[in-house]
């Protein structure tokens, strides 16, 4: 019987034997979620540039129960040029997708705030969409003590 792994799969499992050496084998290793796939589903494959976006996270979450998340986006917000759409992932939650906030020149700015849950120290992203296409994103890392998605 032959038995095919796919490059995720493999790359899981590789995640999972060093997370399992790390906590020298003591508790379960948990895969990455889907936040890449994710983020390319939302921006049609291309590549976001950094820049214009701009994530507000503490860089330490003693509960990761409620950790504060706000974001703001540099636009005009007028007919000719505006943000439609923020994408928000966790690339070590077990879903990646924490949000999608959505936009219109009537929203005046392109910002929010609100509280999030992160199971571990992680990388949380943010993904603007502008009317003309173009992509800007943030990524800032966030060391959660106690997680906050369960296990």
């Amino acid at each position: 019987m032959t038995t095919t792994v796919s490059r995720r799969e493999a790359f899981a499992l590789g995640a999972g034997v060093v997370a399992a050496v790390a906590l020298g084998g003591a508790g379960p290793a948990f895969a990455k979620n889907d936040a890449d796939d994710l983020v390319k589903a939302f921006t049609g494959g291309k590549t976001p540039t950094k820049g214009k976006v701009k994530l507000d996270l503490p860089d330490i979450a003693e509960n990761g129960n409620t950790v504060p998340l706000a974001f703001t986006v540099e636009s005009p917000m007028t007919d000719a040029s505006h943000v439609t759409d923020v994408l928000i992932v966790a690339d070590g939650n077990p879903r990646g997708g924490i949000a999608t906030f959505h936009f219109s020149p009537r929203s005046g700015v392109a910002e929010a705030a609100t509280r999030i849950r992160l199971a571990e120290t992680q990388n949380v992203i943010a993904v603007a969409k502008m009317n003309d296409g173009s992509l800007f994103m943030d990524t800032k890392q966030v060391k959660v003590t106690i997680g906050g998605c369960g296990g």
